[in-house]
C-alpha cells in the first residue's frame, strides 16, 4: 500500500522516518507492509542487516520506531507496529542476501534447471561458494557458483546441528549459525 489509508502513514512515509534510526542501529529497511484492513491495523516493518536481529534489536528498533510514528501525527488512528526480519524461507536475491546467509543450509535452483543443496560460504565479487556433501560419506566440497548462474535460493530450516567440517569450509566456527 502506497497511499495514506485510515490515518495511516504510508509505506514511503515509514521508510523515510525510520530508515536512518534503523541505520545507526545496523540494520536497513527491507519493505513495509500496512495492513488497514485488520482491526486494529498493521504496521510491519521488515528488517535485515550483518547481523541477525534478536530479541534485544527487535525491542529497542521498535521503541524507536514506535516513537518515531507517533511524532508525526496525534491525530492518527491506532495500530499495531511489529519489526520482524525477513521469514528464514525468504528467497535470497542479491549478494548481501547471501553473504548475510553465510553459513546456512540452503537450496539453489541453478538457471539450467539443476538442484543443488548445501552451505553457504564465502561470497564476493559476483560469486557464491556452497559446500556440498559428496556420496553418502560426510565428505564435503566447495564449489564456487556465479550468482547470476541461480535463478533461486532458498535457506532451508534445520533440526539438527551441522557437521562442524561442513561448518569450517563455510568458513563458520559453529558458534555463528
Amino acid at each position: 500500500m502506497t497511499e495514506r489509508s485510515a490515518g495511516l502513514p504510508s509505506q514511503k512515509q515509514v521508510i523515510e522516518l525510520l530508515d536512518g534510526e534503523f541505520a545507526r542501529a545496523g540494520y536497513e529497511i527491507e519493505d513495509v507492509l500496512i495492513d488497514a484492513a485488520t482491526r486494529p491495523p498493521r504496521i510491519t516493518v521488515v528488517a535485515d542487516g550483518d547481523v541477525p536481529l534478536d530479541l534485544d534489536a527487535i525491542a529497542e528498533l521498535s521503541r524507536s520506531a514506535s516513537a518515531l510514528l507517533d511524532g508525526v501525527d496525534d491525530e492518527s488512528t491506532p495500530y499495531v507496529l511489529e519489526v520482524t526480519s525477513p521469514g528464514v524461507e525468504r528467497p535470497l536475491t542479491t549478494e548481501k542476501h547471501y553473504r548475510r546467509a553465510r553459513g546456512r543450509k540452503v537450496e539453489l535452483t541453478l538457471s539450467d534447471g539443476s538442484l543443488l543443496t548445501g552451505r553457504l560460504g564465502e561470497t564476493d565479487g559476483g560469486t557464491v561458494r556452497l559446500v556440498v556433501r559428496e556420496g553418502a560419506r560426510a565428505n564435503f566440497s566447495v564449489r564456487e557458483l556465479p550468482l547470476d548462474g541461480v535463478a533461486k535460493a532458498i535457506v532451508q530450516v534445520e533440526f539438527s546441528p551441522p557437521n562442524p567440517r561442513e561448518l569450517e569450509l563455510a568458513g563458520q566456527s559453529g558458534k555463528e549459525a
